[in-house]
Parts: structure tokens; C-alpha cells; sequence
């Protein structure tokens, strides 16, 4: 069983699918990481985000057991990685590891912008998971207050909004749900609450294919 979970910045998707991949034993990848994984290797460089050759060689040259999660995960590389995830070069570097990932016997859940439009399009289960901006912004500024890090919610909805708008509007794989993708709606819930809402879509899925 492959699942695949598309949305936008801050909606959920990381800790549903590793919630998902734990109740089903399916590996997990968050596909969001690696682009921030090229985008982390750019910025230590000190190369510009946009040096098309040179973040497409950094994408090639990735090493997923090498990933430092903590890091990854700062403000200013997931703004990085909003850039790099733009150039076709580096989406078609990533395009056939993501995939590999996904043919994994016994099937895999990966989430990310565009896994089950581009990555996974026949995927078992498509769940798009979306939420306000303004909800978005608080579940981050609340993140990185627990982690002892400033946090201005203006700051990072705005963040988030201008990240929302280049996903969208980027030529290749823009950010969109799959026309048979289950919307998820996670503004109101909290994170139990959208779990369980995942995993009813899983289950309906589940009980659709078997009858």
C-alpha cells in the first residue's frame, strides 16, 4: 500500500504520515526534507539558491542516512528549499529517488508537495491536507517556542504565505491536489484529532478495494 500526502507548509503532513507509516509498518519518507537537505548543502556552500548546476549536483549527490533532522528544519532552510524545489534540475535529480523509495515491497508513505500528483500518481491512498494560513503560523510559532527558538507569528505568516504563493504558481509540479485526493481540512483539529481523520480515509480506502 502506497500512501501519499500532499499540502502546504505547516499543515500536518510530516507527523501524519509518520504516524500513518508507524500504525501500517510502512517506511516514511518526508520528501520535503530532501529538498532541504539540497538547499542546506547550498547555503553552507555559500552558492546562490538559484546556481541551477549547482543545486542540481548537490541533489545528486544526497545521502538520505545522512540527514540531520534538527537542522533541516530552521526557518531560513525550509525558505531555501522553497527556492531550489523550483528548478527542474533538481526535482528531476530527486524525481527517481523518491520514486525508488516508494516501489519498497509492502509499500511506503511519502509525504510532501506533489507525491501524488508527480511522484506516486497511482498510489493507493491520496490524502491533501490543507489548513489557514493563520492556523499554519501559530501550530510553527508554537514549534519553535517549545524548541526555545524566537518565534513572531507576523514574521511567519508571512513566511508562510509567500512560500504558499511560490509553490502554487511554480511551472514544474506546482502544489494542487490530485483530482482523486481525499481533502483533509486540519484548521480546526488538533493533531490526534487529524491522525484520526487520516487514518478513517486509510481505512475507507482499505474497505473500498477489499469489497
Amino acid at each position: 500500500m502506497i500512501i501519499a500526502i500532499d499540502g502546504p507548509a505547516a499543515s500536518g503532513k510530516g507527523t501524519i504520515g509518520k504516524r500513518l507509516a508507524e500504525r501500517y509498518r510502512l517506511p516514511h519518507l518526508d520528501t520535503g526534507l530532501i529538498y532541504r537537505a539540497v538547499a542546506k548543502a547550498m547555503l553552507d556552500a555559500g552558492h546562490p539558491l538559484d546556481d541551477r548546476a549547482r543545486a542540481a549536483a548537490a541533489a545528486r549527490a544526497l545521502d538520505l542516512t545522512r540527514f540531520d533532522e534538527t537542522a533541516l528544519k530552521s526557518d531560513a532552510v525550509g525558505e531555501a528549499a522553497s527556492i531550489v524545489s523550483a528548478i527542474p534540475e533538481v526535482r528531476t535529480a530527486l524525481l527517481d529517488l523518491q520514486r525508488r523509495f516508494a516501489a519498497t515491497p509492502g509499500g511506503a508513505v511519502l509525504d510532501g508537495r506533489d507525491i501524488a500528483t508527480v511522484i506516486c500518481p497511482h498510489a493507493d491512498v491520496k490524502i491533501f491536507l490543507t489548513a489557514s494560513p493563520e492556523a499554519r503560523a501559530r501550530r510553527r510559532a508554537r514549534e519553535l517556542a517549545a524548541q526555545g527558538q524566537p518565534a513572531k507569528e507576523s514574521d511567519i505568516l508571512a513566511d508562510i504565505l509567500r512560500r504558499d504563493a511560490r509553490d502554487r504558481t511554480r511551472a514544474i509540479a506546482p502544489l494542487k491536489p490530485a483530482p482523486d485526493a481525499h481533502l483533509l481540512d486540519t484548521t480546526d483539529l488538533d493533531i490526534e484529532a487529524a491522525v484520526s481523520a487520516a487514518i478513517a480515509l486509510v481505512e475507507r480506502v482499505r474497505r473500498r478495494s477489499a469489497s
